[in-house]
């Protein structure tokens, strides 16, 4: 390997390093930091109202995107307020009839943590809890109409028919407002997370009304399980006539004051055919999809007084005849980011591009069917852990011809150490000299030293998509490998700290200054098998370089070792498939990689130049 090529690889990781580093050391500061500073910065139009900001009057398509706009506040429900309770083989929760709000919701499937006596994951929460999150439907006045006539966040529904809300049973709230218009509200839900809400009124006035249907999400404040790492996209997530839009809190929150919003951060989009809005997390996600065809206004917004970032999907104005109904229903999904159904949804129900919710980055062209692999490996095998594996042999398979081209060029250039060691002994400290003599022996022996080179810069984007998929999907979260590791999402969870568990005192946790030290078997593995495969290749002759190269698995043994196990089981098959490759290959043009050797000759040299 020559210092051309030695450097291009030297340089990618410390790059990777550096950023790493920086990312501990001096982390981004936390998103309710950024918005408390945003909030010092901005005066608002007017003082917000403490509640969610509800809209006054929708518009058409073709109208102007902002609404005017007050705000009407969601009250805190009361404590005997009545709820409809929801079950599900995979939901449990209830509805609120103050509002008719969506607003208790756990994930039967999944738990906080490993512990068997661990709680559901809440999804949902009322506006009087810490963090709330919830789904809220209504109308907004028009024509004359004012918030009083028309059912808002704040209206006490009655419960027409259904008592429970299950796979079969949808329920069916009804309200009068007095004047002649009678609303209902039946609300739906599947096997798993998808809610229909159908709203309906009867106009019974004896003139014409104006009026349109909106539903809203709100999420209080930054959710607390943010994970701020830059590859993966929480907050705001969309799709508007065929364009995904992506949204972070902190951008939201640094949205335009729009006076329109009653003072809020907000940003509107007049979507004419097909798109949803919502909220994504790293595994879960709340929408709000109109039907396909439908137009719609796509908000997303943040008003700071309360903390309460929102996006809404407002319809178009209707007018109701005297005498005359109208109904219009929409999709909620609720739940979590799992692949088959997400796909299932875009597909029977035309949501468009419903599985671009699964953040998949720039490379989702590499992302997506790299995941496919995995899940139906997953499906084949059993075991995630074992997945993961197949599924990096496979790719290391598919990109042997770059393998085989890179490593026969590193087969050459280690052919020629020897002749390039005499070569420095002659040339001493003459630089130049060096350089001249090196590429004359190149072209002597009719070595490119940038044929190495090209195959490892094409595989970098692949296997960033590998990283990404491992990363950002749901399937690794509690999924089992073998042994110790019950959790492919999280951490080797045995440390060196404590002897592998020997020593009766637990490892340090994420919050500890000693997290990072506390690494686990696996990454000790990642440190051997990167620490083996560079011994493969000739060490720079350059002192420092060397040093570097000596240093690096170990450094990167640390640093990577607090990452998801089941990419730290990743980077370790890899380098294991990586080292077997790279030394049949080598052994193929007659070059003998004696890694030992490598090792001696190595110190030998060290004792030479001390």
């Amino acid at each position: 390997m020559d210092d051309q090529n030695r450097n291009l690889i030297l340089a990618t990781a410390l790059s990777f390093l550096v950023i790493l580093v920086w990312f501990i050391l001096f982390p981004p500061p936390a998103p309710e930091e950024r918005i408390a500073e945003q909030e010092m910065m901005e005066q608002p139009v007017e003082e917000p109202v403490d509640g969610l900001a509800v809209p006054p009057a929708a518009v058409t398509i073709d109208d102007a995107p902002s609404l005017p706009g007050e705000a009407e506040p969601v009250e805190e429900p009361a404590v005997d307020v009545a709820r409809v309770p929801i079950e599900t083989a995979r939901l449990s929760g209830s509805l609120s009839l103050l509002g008719g709000r969506i607003d208790d919701l756990s994930l039967l499937d999944y738990r906080v943590t490993l512990a068997p006596e661990s709680p559901n994951v809440r999804l949902f929460s009322p506006a009087g809890a810490e963090h709330g999150h919830y789904a809220v439907y209504g109308w907004s006045p028009a024509g004359g109409l004012t918030h009083t006539a028309v059912p808002g966040p704040n209206t006490e529904w009655a419960l027409e028919s259904g008592e429970v809300l299950t796979e079969t049973s949808p329920v069916t709230l009804v309200w009068e407002n007095g004047q002649g218009l009678f609303f209902r509200r039946i609300i739906e839900v599947d096997e798993n997370f998808m809610f229909t809400v159908t709203q309906s009124v009867e106009n019974a006035t004896g003139a014409e009304v104006r009026l349109a249907p909106y539903g809203i999400i709100a999420r209080h404040g930054i959710p607390p399980d943010l994970m701020g790492f830059f590859i993966l996209h929480e907050g705001v997530v969309g799709v508007m006539d065929g364009s995904l839009t992506e949204t972070s809190y902190r951008r939201v929150a640094d949205l335009p004051v729009s006076p329109a919003e009653g003072g809020a951060a907000a940003e509107t989009f007049a979507v004419q055919d097909n798109g949803w809005i919502g909220f994504t997390d790293h595994y879960w996600m709340s929408t709000l999809i109109p039907a396909p065809g439908q137009p719609f206004t796509a908000v997303k917004k943040h008003t700071p007084g309360p903390d309460i970032f929102q996006t809404d999907a407002r319809l178009p104005v209707m007018s109701v005849g005297a005498g005359q109904s109208a109904e219009v229903s929409t999709f909620l999904f609720a739940g979590a980011k799992e692949w088959a159904t997400i796909r299932e949804y875009e597909r029977t129900l035309g949501i468009d591009r419903f599985i671009d919710s699964i953040d998949w980055g720039w490379f989702f062209f590499l992302t997506k069917p790299i995941f496919w692999v995995l899940h139906n490996l997953y499906v084949l095998i059993g075991n995630m852990g074992v997945a993961i594996i197949g599924l990096t042999l496979g790719i290391k398979l598919l990109l042997l011809p770059l393998a085989y081209k890179s490593y026969v060029a590193m087969s050459k250039m280690k052919q020629l150490q020897p002749e390039m060691e005499k070569i420095k002994e002659r040339a001493g400290d003459d630089r130049m000299k060096l350089q001249q003599e090196v590429m004359a022996l190149y072209k002597k022996e009719k070595v490119n030293p940038a044929s190495g080179c090209l195959p490892i810069i094409l595989q970098i984007p692949i296997f960033f998509a590998l990283y990404k998929v491992i990363f950002v999907t749901i399937d690794l979260r509690h999924a089992p490998f073998v042994g110790w590791i019950q959790d492919l999402s999280a951490p080797d969870p045995t440390s060196i700290i404590n002897l592998f568990g020997l020593l009766p005192w637990g490892a340090p946790g994420p919050d500890s200054f000693f997290f990072i030290f506390s690494i686990g078997i696996w990454p000790i593995l990642l440190g051997v098998s990167m620490w083996l495969q560079m011994k493969l290749n000739p060490m720079p002759t350059d002192k420092t370089q060397a040093m570097i190269f000596n240093w690096m698995p170990w450094i990167f043994m640390f640093i990577l070792g607090t990452f998801a196990s089941g990419l730290v089981i990743y980077w370790v098959a890899n380098n294991v498939i990586t080292f077997a490759q790279q030394y049949l290959i080598m052994r193929s043009q007659g070059v003998n990689p004696n890694v030992l050797g490598n090792i001696a000759a190595q110190f030998r040299r060290t004792r030479k130049a001390d």
